[in-house]
């Protein structure tokens, strides 16, 4: 996108093309207008749709710019919290309720999939929580703790099951979570746009919104070249919000995350990495990331950006740490490299917005993206559509506050995570 290989990477290249759209020209009236077409903003354009309200969906750039186009594509139940730490912070009531709606949450977005015949790679066959050292298999072992105590199925995976189910020798120990499992991110956010087109939502990309305003008692949502007046206003731009509503960006701390894909591996090697096709992510500080594609390709992300001396220091990272997890692949060479942003809110928990009236907004996924998204849009829907009111949401009703220190600790996550992706001093 923009004619940059490093937008989207190794997702560009193998996804199907995104459905036809236009860019917004002229005056146009509907129920809803929502802002952004990542997975919040298409599952509730999707969801509206069914329901056989008016809803147009406007985009800056193109459907699945933002993190949704970019990330690993884990498909992963609750959030990252643990649920002990979910109910201490958020309380037995809005804790229960978000417990309860992420439990299950990758079988939303496994439903759509089925339901939209949309082509996205998908894998059913969980993910794995990889502990690094003592310290994080203990807190793999505490976390499958809880998660058992609520009827998930999880379980923990000891070393040598470790070995089998990923190709790697370091972890002690790890969580499978048979909930959870993969997709082709880019390929998914696009099929969740042309199914909401062929239900009816409007979509237009190249359409930034510039200005946003309360006239005559409906929403007036500007673009360059025309507007949309709504009853509703939804706001879903979260880490990539620009030019209106900047408390939605100033509230999150932002990371960056960057992938790099190999050339597909000769089946004699990929048969013993991932042979099962999960997707695996681990506990450290600085988080790495793994999984294969539908071609065999391996790919490994974690926190930086690739620019500047970024680019060189994080490339190197990773083929250091794909030969030191799976000392088999020998020489590999790298195919595709791609990064992004995610958000990070002080507490590592969504934020919910209604800032006035008929206009609702959420940010702060902290890399929980696809089903949280998917099911968020879905419950806003509900709430637009009167199913629901702003009192039994799943997430209390809350003001956007600039995080502390944000723009320092910003710098130093890009500059810290190239410091711990030097090579180790001899």
């Amino acid at each position: 996108m923009l004619n940059d290989r490093r937008s989207h990477g190794l997702w560009e290249s193998t996804a199907p093309p995104p459905p036809a759209t236009e860019t917004l020209a002229g005056d146009i009236v509907a129920d809803v207008a929502i802002v952004g077409a990542g997975y919040t903003g298409l599952s509730t354009a999707l969801h509206l749709a069914e329901r056989g309200l008016g809803v147009v969906v406007l985009e800056a750039i193109e459907i699945g710019y933002g993190a949704a186009g970019r990330s690993t594509g884990l498909v992963n139940a609750g959030l990252w919290v643990m649920p002990s730490v979910l109910e201490e912070t958020m309380g037995p009531v809005y804790g229960g309720r978000l417990l309860d709606l992420l439990r299950d949450s990758p079988r939303t977005v496994f439903e759509i999939v089925d339901k939209h015949n949309i082509p996205c790679e998908l894998k059913r066959a969980g993910t794995i929580h990889c502990g690094e050292g003592e310290k994080g298999a203990a807190e793999i072992r505490e976390r499958a703790r809880q998660w058992q105590a609520l009827g998930a199925p999880v379980r923990v995976l000891e070393t040598d099951e470790m070995r089998a189910k990923t190709g790697a020798s370091v972890y002690p120990a790890g969580l499978l979570d048979l909930r959870a499992g993969t997709i082709q991110p880019l390929a998914y956010v696009r099929g969740l746009g042309r199914a909401a087109i062929a239900t009816g939502a409007r979509v237009f990309t190249g359409s930034p919104v510039e200005r946003v305003a309360r006239e005559g008692g409906v929403w007036r949502l500007t673009s360059q070249a025309g507007s949309v007046r709504a009853k509703w206003a939804v706001l879903s731009t979260d880490t990539y919000t620009s030019r209106i509503v900047p408390e939605l960006r100033g509230e999150q701390v932002v990371l960056p995350f960057f992938h790099v894909a190999t050339a597909p591996l000769s089946d004699n090697v990929r048969r013993t990495i991932l042979p099962e096709g999960q997707g695996a992510f681990d506990t450290r500080t600085v988080i790495g990331a793994f999984r294969t594609d539908d071609a065999g390709r391996l790919i490994v992300g974690s926190v930086g950006a690739l620019r500047g001396t970024g680019a060189a220091i994080h490339r190197r990272w990773a083929l250091r740490h794909l030969r030191s997890l799976f000392p088999q692949l020998g020489e590999v060479s790298l195919e595709h490299e791609w990064y992004g942003r995610i958000g990070m809110t002080n507490d590592h928990l969504p934020r919910f917005h209604a800032p006035a009236a008929n206009m609702i907004a959420l940010a702060g996924y902290n890399g929980r993206g696809i089903a949280p998204g998917t099911v968020f849009g879905r419950e806003l829907a509900r709430h637009i559509a009167g199913e629901v009111s702003l009192d039994e949401m799943f997430l209390p009703v809350t003001s956007a506050r600039d995080a502390r220190f944000r723009a320092v600790r910003e710098g130093y996550y890009e500059v810290g995570s190239q410091i711990a992706h030097l090579p180790p001093a001899r």
